[in-house]
């Protein structure tokens, strides 16, 4: 372990030797603020700061708009920005991006669905089943078949009412295989929603109102977040979720067009997405590294993977979302869905 360490140690620190002197340079990071820029800081800014020898600059966003705005008045003040993979997408699609330099940034053991001409993929969440250990115990529904069957699990369910991951659920539960979800037969997948309608109890607008759902029980079994749901169990909610049928999303990275330092910002990316970095994430907050690799460098436990949503076990039991499909598809698939809901 100590040579593997120090094995690990040498390639960190031969990309930093890479790099030119940087002494006092500063770049813009942007994120989402709160538990998930916190973990960000710890996991990668600071290490970046320190092998770098730079300093990071932070703001907050609230998404592709902010960045939208920025690049089409011509002032551009963030370096980084960290989005979800939809926005990525579509950004991508508008031109507001520029490209990454993937000379520089190495993606060996990030999913090929992660990596994009203008945007690369830096944490994975998963949409997942949980449910209520008091009612089910520790057995309880490990398919979304298994959570549209309400004779052999009785009980009250709540979904997300937004279309995207929903409609990706309900086809599951009608038997489409994880691996030829998309395109996505919209008609078969309101018509299997139509048949657990009158089971759900609320179909939340947020991560936050999942968690609650979950947490004082009000829901049986709940579509969630593994985050929100890890969050609610550690503060000793009576729950428990299954990667089985997990539908993998992600955060990514992207520099936004115009920005001022694009060089130096490459290669802080290259660091944020290198295995050893990654692996530094899981220690912070409860998202999974997209480089696999980073379960190889000796800083996470066997039992610290086993809970991790992008281990390879775990890993091997999920399906990725299509952000191209879910680019040019939302809006109208979101008023299909409100539809539905209104009826």
């Amino acid at each position: 372990m100590r040579i593997f360490t120090t094995l690990r140690a040498a390639v960190v620190l031969s990309v930093a030797a890479a790099l030119p002197a940087l002494a006092q340079t500063t770049l813009t990071f942007a994120s989402y603020g709160g538990a998930y820029q916190a973990a960000q800081r710890k996991a990668l800014l600071d290490p970046i700061e320190t092998l770098m020898k730079i300093t990071f600059k932070e703001d907050t966003l609230t998404g592709i708009a902010d960045v939208r705005a920025q690049v089409r008045a011509n002032a551009v003040k963030w370096d980084v920005a960290d989005l979800g993979g939809a926005s990525c997408a579509r950004g991508e699609a508008e031109g507001l991006f520029e490209p990454l330099d993937y000379s520089v940034i190495k993606t060996d053991g990030i999913d090929k669905s992660m990596i994009h001409p203008h945007w690369i993929g830096v944490i994975y969440y998963s949409t997942v089943i949980a449910w209520n250990t008091q009612k089910y115990g520790q057995n309880g529904p490990q398919t979304w078949a298994d959570f549209w069957d309400t004779k052999k699990f009785p009980g009250t369910r709540s979904l997300s009412r937004g279309a995207s991951e929903t409609f990706e659920v309900a086809l599951m539960a009608d038997g489409v295989d994880p691996d030829k979800l998309y395109p996505l037969d919209v008609d078969r997948a309101l018509m299997s929603l139509a048949k657990i309608k009158s089971n759900v109890v609320a179909w939340w607008a947020s991560g936050a109102q999942s968690a609650q759902l979950l947490k004082d029980g009000e829901a049986d079994m709940v579509a969630i977040w593994n985050g929100r749901a890890g969050a609610v169990i550690k503060d000793g909610a009576k729950a428990a979720i299954t990667y089985n049928q997990g539908i993998f999303n992600t955060d990514c990275l992207v520099i936004p067009k115009g920005a001022k330092n694009v060089a130096l910002a490459q290669k802080a990316i290259a660091l944020m997405v290198s295995p050893d970095l990654q692996a530094n994430i899981p220690k912070y907050i409860e998202y999974g590294p997209t480089n696999a690799k980073a379960f190889d460098t000796g800083k996470i436990s066997p039992e610290e993977a086993a809970k991790i949503n992008s281990s390879p076990a775990n890993a091997a039991k999920q399906t990725h979302m299509n952000f191209d499909y879910w680019r040019d598809n939302l809006a109208k698939l979101t008023e299909r869905m409100d539809a539905f809901l209104q009826q």
